[in-house]
């Protein structure tokens, strides 16, 4: 039988700081299929991640399909808006939530992924990171620093994931970001640079696939996830209701899972989609391809 063997791949996935997000979700998938993961979270949620975790709350999460709990290899503080730890300014460095995590730049990390685990540890590198400061904001009302700080943390950080991993990746490994449709279509509400970030991280997935393919045989591609009430995306204010206009607008109509989206990564970093680079994936249900919208109880909305 044909199925998704990730076993004996190590899997490092940035942006994971809770159980209701796709980052936590792709990361069960690759446990499931045999992977062991290791998990960067943005040093101010670190300490409540990591204490949740030992005092149980995630446990209900955590359970296997087969009965087991997924477990952890390393949980690194990883702030990808910085590139090196000179980058951290020293206000930050001080504070309380940096002060005692080290450097927890995306070099920092890979310098410690190195120290853990060995030269190429890594199999799968996973970019499920996302914010802007502005993102309420219409883009006619959104700053420059809030625009330059989605895109760099959003997007840019895709690209020194990728200049800072990609020699810690075993030749034939598997880069994976994830995007949302608001880069390529006007989701009002979704401002700050947001959608602009979302562009550039498709954009710079093709031209990164290229180059990382030929430089380390590496494949590179971007999920395009429909909406999703994870806690992130619920502090944007209008999620629920994306979602309802998705499901009643979709060829599917039934909402998406974190599930949906962990199986699609699982299948797309494993040897199965080895053929697949610089592609966009859309798991939403089949909303994108959609070009009118459709009311449910209009004869067109009906199904036949």
């Amino acid at each position: 039988m044909l199925g998704i063997d990730l076993t004996g791949k190590r899997a490092f996935v940035a942006g994971v700081s809770d159980d209701g997000g796709f980052g936590f979700a792709i990361a069960k998938a690759f446990v499931e299929a045999g992977a062991s993961v290791c998990v960067g979270t943005w040093p101010p949620t670190w300490f409540i991640f990591t204490t949740m975790l030992e005092r149980g709350k995630f446990d209900k999460s955590l359970v296997l399909s087969g009965g087991d709990k997924m477990t952890f290899e390393k949980i690194y503080p990883f702030d990808a808006e910085y590139d090196t730890y000179e980058d951290i300014p020293q206000e930050v460095r001080d504070s309380k939530r940096y002060r005692d995590r080290g450097d927890c730049s995306i070099d920092g990390i890979a310098k410690r992924v190195v120290e853990d685990f060995g030269d190429q540890p890594l199999d799968i590198v996973v970019h499920s990171l996302a914010n802007g400061p502005e993102v309420k904001n219409p883009l006619l009302e959104t700053s420059r620093a809030g625009y330059l700080a989605a895109v760099g943390v959003s997007s840019y950080s895709f690209t020194s994931l990728l200049q800072r991993f990609g020699g810690l990746v075993k030749p034939g490994g598997a880069f994976l970001a994830l995007s949302y449709m608001a880069g390529e279509r006007v989701v009002p509400g979704y401002g700050g640079g947001m959608s602009s970030a979302k562009a550039a991280l498709e954009a710079d997935t093709r031209v990164l696939a290229y180059e990382a393919g030929r430089k380390w045989g590496h494949r590179v591609n971007v999920i395009s996830a429909g909406p999703f009430a994870s806690r992130a995306a619920s502090a944007i204010g209008f999620i629920q209701d994306m979602i309802e206009y998705t499901t009643r607008n979709a060829p599917l109509t039934d909402k998406i899972t974190g599930a949906e989206v962990g199986a699609t990564a699982a299948f797309q970093c494993s040897p199965l989609g080895t053929g697949i680079t610089g592609t966009t994936i859309y798991v939403d249900k089949g909303y994108h391809v959609m070009g009118l919208a459709v009311d449910e109880n209009s004869p067109s909305g009906k199904s036949s």
